[in-house]
C-alpha cells in the first residue's frame, strides 16, 4: 500500500516522518492552507529525504510558471494538482508524474468521469487519481470522508488511473477504508494532526502501521 503523509512544514518533522517509512511526503504550496510551506523550506525538506521517500508538491490553481519554479527549486518528480485546473493543464509538464485530485460528494463520480474522459481525449490522462471529499469552498484537508462503498462500486479501475484515497482518513479507520474500496494508495493530512496543521508523530506511525497491516487477500 502506497502511503503519502501530506502537509509537512519543517525539516525536523519531515525527517522523523520519513524514518517511519511512508512512500511520499506532501509539500503544500497553497497559501491559504494552515499547512503551507514556502519554497525555501520545501527545498530543504526535499534535500533531506532518503531516496525511498519522494517529495510531492501540492498545487491549487497555481500558474504553470509557478509550478515549474517550485518543481525546479525542490527537485520534484511528481506534482499534485488539487484545484480547478482544466483537463489539458498538465500537458505543460510532460516530464512530471501527475496526481490529479478530484473532489467527490453525494452526486457520485459523474463529474470525475467527465473530467477523465476529456483528459483521455486530450492525451493528458493523469498518472494517478486522488479522490477527496467535496466540501464547498474547500480544496482538501477538511477531515470529511468520501463514500468508500460508492468508490468500490463505481470507480472504473480498468479504465481510470490508479486510485489514491484521501479525505477523513485516520489511524482508526484507514484499514477499513482500504478493505472496502481497495485503493492503490492512501493520503492523509488532518487525520494525523494534534492541532490544525501540526503533525502528531504518534498518529503518523499508527496510521502507517494500520495501512501497511491490511491483508487484502484475507477475504478472497
Amino acid at each position: 500500500m502506497w502511503i503519502k503523509i501530506c502537509g509537512i512544514k519543517d525539516v525536523e518533522t519531515a525527517q522523523r516522518i520519513a524514518a517511519m517509512g511512508p512512500d511520499a511526503i506532501g509539500l503544500n504550496f497553497y497559501q491559504p492552507s494552515p499547512r503551507v510551506v514556502d519554497f525555501t523550506v520545501a527545498a530543504q525538506i526535499a534535500a533531506e529525504l532518503p531516496d525511498s521517500v519522494e517529495p510531492i508538491g501540492l498545487f491549487v490553481n497555481h500558474t504553470q510558471d509557478e509550478i515549474h519554479a517550485a518543481s525546479q527549486t525542490c527537485s520534484l518528480r511528481t506534482i499534485q494538482l488539487h484545484g480547478d485546473e482544466p483537463p489539458g493543464f498538465s500537458a505543460a509538464f510532460p516530464e512530471m508524474k501527475i496526481i490529479r485530485a478530484l473532489r467527490v460528494g453525494s452526486e457520485g463520480l459523474d463529474e470525475l468521469s467527465a473530467y477523465l474522459t476529456e483528459c483521455n481525449r486530450l492525451g493528458t490522462m493523469p498518472d494517478y487519481c486522488l479522490v477527496d471529499a467535496h466540501v464547498p469552498g474547500q480544496y482538501g484537508g477538511t477531515g470529511q470522508t468520501v463514500s468508500w462503498e460508492m468508490l468500490a462500486r463505481e470507480y472504473r479501475r480498468d479504465e481510470w488511473p490508479p486510485l489514491i484515497l484521501s479525505g477523513g482518513l485516520t489511524p482508526e479507520n484507514v484499514a477499513a477504508a482500504i478493505r472496502t474500496c481497495r485503493p492503490w494508495g492512501v493520503d492523509v493530512s488532518s487525520g494525523v494532526e494534534s492541532t490544525r496543521g501540526v503533525k502528531n508523530l504518534d498518529l503518523v506511525q499508527r496510521f502507517i502501521d494500520a495501512a501497511r497491516g491490511v491483508d487484502l487477500n484475507e477475504n478472497d
